[in-house]
C-alpha cells in the first residue's frame, strides 16, 4: 500500500510569505559577496532562515481566499522585510559614510581597489569599512537580533496585517538621519586634524615661499589619517554597537508593536 505526502495550501502559503518576509532584509544585509556570489546559495541561505523559524509560522486561514489577497499579503510582507532591511543598511552605511569623508579629506580617494562587493572601484578606506562593518555585524551578534526581531513581527503581524503608515516612514527617515550623525562624529577627528595640518602648511609656506610644501602636503595628511584612525580603531566596536542599539531598538519596535 502506497502512502502519498500532502501538505495543506495554508501550511504552504505560511512557508511563502515568511519567505517574503526575510527575502526583503537580504537585499541590504552586509554579507560579503552575497550580491556577487551565485543565486542557488542566497536561495538556499533564505531557505533555512525560513525552515529555522517554523515555530512561528503563522497559520493561514483560507477562508475567503483568493489570488487578489494573495498578492496584497506579498506586498505587505516585502515592505515590514525591506523596513527591517533598511535599519540593518543604516547601522553598516555609518562606517561607510565615515570613511567616506575621511578618505576624501586625506587624499585616499586617488588610490581605487576593486569593491569585492560591487566588483567597482572604490577608494581604500571605503572597501577597508564595508569589510569592518560586515565584520562587526557577525561579531557583535546582530544577525541573531535581526533574527529576533524577525521572529517578534511574525508574532505581532500576521501576513497582510503590516501597513507602512506615515507614522513608521517617519520614523525610518528619522533612523536615516542618524546614519549621517553617526558618520560625522567618527570622520570629525580625522577632518579636523587634516584641517590643522593644511593651516600649518599654508603658514608655513606664507613664512617662507621658497619652501616646496605642495609635495610634502598629500604624503603628510595620509600618514596623519592613518596613525589617527589606527588610534581610533579601538573605539569603532563600542561605536558600532551603540549605534546599532539606537537604531535595531526602534526598529524592533516598529514591526513588533
Amino acid at each position: 500500500m502506497q502512502s502519498s505526502l500532502s501538505l495543506p495550501l495554508g501550511f504552504i502559503l505560511g512557508f511563502l510569505l515568511v519567505l517574503v518576509r526575510l527575502s526583503g532584509v537580504f537585499i541590504f544585509i552586509p554579507l560579503p559577496g552575497i550580491k556577487e556570489g551565485p543565486q542557488v546559495a542566497r536561495i538556499v541561505l533564505a531557505v533555512a532562515v525560513t525552515l529555522a523559524m517554523f515555530p512561528w509560522w503563522p497559520a493561514v486561514d483560507m477562508a475567503g481566499f483568493d489570488i487578489v489577497r494573495l498578492t496584497g499579503w506579498m506586498f505587505s510582507e516585502a515592505a515590514l522585510g525591506i523596513t527591517v532591511g533598511l535599519g540593518v543598511a543604516f547601522v553598516t552605511e555609518a562606517l561607510v559614510l565615515a570613511a567616506q569623508i575621511a578618505g576624501l579629506q586625506a587624499g585616499y580617494a586617488y588610490a581605487s581597489v576593486v569593491d569585492p562587493n560591487t566588483q567597482a572601484d572604490s577608494s581604500v578606506l571605503l572597501v577597508i569599512s564595508q569589510l569592518l562593518a560586515s565584520l562587526l555585524f557577525f561579531a557583535i551578534g546582530l544577525d541573531r537580533e535581526v533574527v529576533r526581531i524577525f521572529a517578534r513581527s511574525l508574532i505581532a503581524h500576521p501576513p497582510g496585517t503590516f501597513r507602512l503608515t506615515p507614522a513608521i516612514t517617519e520614523q525610518i527617515l528619522r533612523l536615516g538621519s542618524d546614519l549621517f550623525a553617526t558618520g560625522l562624529r567618527l570622520a570629525l577627528p580625522v577632518v579636523a586634524l587634516l584641517a590643522l595640518v593644511d593651516i600649518s602648511l599654508a603658514l608655513l609656506g606664507r613664512i617662507n615661499a621658497q619652501l616646496q610644501l605642495l609635495t610634502l602636503a598629500f604624503p603628510v595628511k595620509m600618514m596623519a589619517a592613518l596613525l589617527l584612525l589606527a588610534w581610533l580603531a579601538a573605539l569603532f566596536p563600542s561605536v558600532y554597537r551603540s549605534h546599532a542599539t539606537a537604531i535595531l531598538g526602534p526598529a524592533g519596535a516598529i514591526v513588533a508593536r
